[in-house]
């Protein structure tokens, strides 16, 4: 198990990409935290299915955008495991309107999930790291838009080209302290966030156009990734961006 003992904290954790993630953190040997904001349901769902398997894993509350949440957050997953050695920031949302029309609450909503809450989750985690004295993993879930451009979705692009240089500026920072930082960079992958384009043929036909592969991505790809980022076979990897698109970085323009 590459990950046998390693407490790992995954935000978003109920769904999606940041769901596959603990699942696959578990199945490794991780003691896991599914990080939700709202309704615990579909967390505490991911927490059974994990026990049930004989993994470890408990359900934390916590708004990324909120430093006192984030900090119970950590607090708490020091308490019930002793320390931190993993953080996946995966907590994200877009809305998308055209930039003339964009209004400011989406835009100021956009960029507290998708950086602010990366900014104060990698802050807390890693003072904790810095305490116990035994490195870790800073793991953020960002995108292929980090690079290529998306209308429609100027705020989720401005706050994933923030995060790149974010997680390269604290790789640099936190490297004597053993600690690395690293972007996992998705494209078109099959989750909620991406529902609504699987339900219309047209607009799915000329996605997948854009990818060399022909298909979307799964979750469980992208959680495979994170596993190997968070084990110690990646100790000499930080400060870079991975992507996973199905070669749509290399073969397509704007989206």
């Amino acid at each position: 198990m590459r990950l046998r003992g390693k407490a790992a904290i995954v935000t978003g954790a109920a769904t999606g990409i940041g769901k596959a993630i603990a699942l696959a953190f578990a199945s490794e040997g991780a003691r896991v935290v599914v990080d939700y904001r709202d309704v615990s349901t579909a967390a505490d769902a991911v927490v059974r299915e994990i026990t049930g398997n004989g993994g470890t894993a408990i359900a934390l509350r916590a708004d990324v955008t909120k430093a006192s949440d984030v900090e119970a957050l950590v607090n708490g997953t020091e308490a019930a495991f002793g320390g931190v050695d993993v953080i996946v920031n995966n907590a994200g949302v877009e809305e998308k309107h055209p930039f003339l029309e964009m209004p400011f609450d989406v835009f100021q909503r956009v960029i507290d999930v998708n950086l602010t809450g990366v900014w104060l989750c990698s802050q807390y985690a890693a003072r904790a790291m810095v305490r116990r004295g035994s490195g870790g993993r800073i793991i953020t879930i960002s995108s292929i838009h980090e690079d290529v451009a998306m209308p429609m979705n100027a705020p989720y692009c401005a706050a994933k080209g923030a995060v790149r240089m974010l997680t390269r500026t604290i790789a640099v920072e936190l490297a004597p302290h053993g600690i690395t930082a690293n972007d996992v960079c998705p494209g078109a992958i099959e989750t909620p966030m991406d529902a609504n384009i699987e339900r219309q043929p047209e607009k799915l036909r000329a996605l997948l156009s854009e990818i060399p592969l022909r298909r979307m991505g799964k979750p469980e790809e992208v959680a495979e990734l994170c596993v190997y980022l968070a084990s110690d076979a990646a100790a000499y990897v930080t400060g870079a961006s991975f992507t996973i698109d199905g070669g749509m970085m290399r073969s397509s323009g704007s989206l």
